[in-house]
C-alpha cells in the first residue's frame, strides 16, 4: 500500500470472505508473501487485484450467511513491463499452489476484465 489510508482500507471488513483457515495460512499466505517480494523488487509501480470467485454451487457460511467462495484469485500486473500473470486457488483445505495462469484466463473464468485496455 502507498499510504496509511491504503494500508487501512485494504484491512476492513468490507474486505473479507469466508476462507478455509488451512488455505488461508498456508497456501494462500506463500502466494501473499511471494507478491509482497516482487512488488520489493519491481522497478515501479505494480496492481495487485485480488478477489473471490463464486460459482453457482457455493455454498453459505449459515442459513443467512454471506456465501462461501469456490477460489480465490491474485492478479498481479507489473505496470513498468506491462506483464500480468494471476494465482488461483480453490478455497479448499487441500488446494496447492499451481503454477499462475494468464491474464486471459483470469478473464476467461471471472468473466472480468480488470485491465483497461488489455483487450
Amino acid at each position: 500500500m502507498r499510504d496509511e489510508r491504503s494500508m487501512a482500507q485494504s484491512f476492513s471488513l468490507a474486505n473479507v470472505v469466508p476462507q478455509n483457515a488451512i488455505n488461508n495460512q498456508q497456501p494462500w499466505n506463500k502466494i501473499e508473501k511471494d507478491t509482497r517480494a516482487y512488488v520489493m523488487r519491481a522497478i515501479g509501480p505494480v496492481t495487485i487485484i485480488t478477489g473471490a470467485y463464486y460459482d453457482a454451487r457455493s455454498p453459505r457460511l449459515g442459513e443467512d450467511g454471506p456465501a462461501i467462495p469456490a477460489a480465490m484469485y491474485k492478479l498481479v500486473h507489473d505496470d513498468t513491463t506491462g506483464r500480468s500473470w494471476a494465482h488461483w486457488l480453490p478455497n479448499t483445505a487441500s488446494a496447492r499452489i499451481q503454477p499462475p495462469i494468464s491474464y486471459e484466463e483470469l478473464v476467461r473464468r471471472t468473466g472480468i476484465r480488470f485491465l483497461p485496455g488489455n483487450g
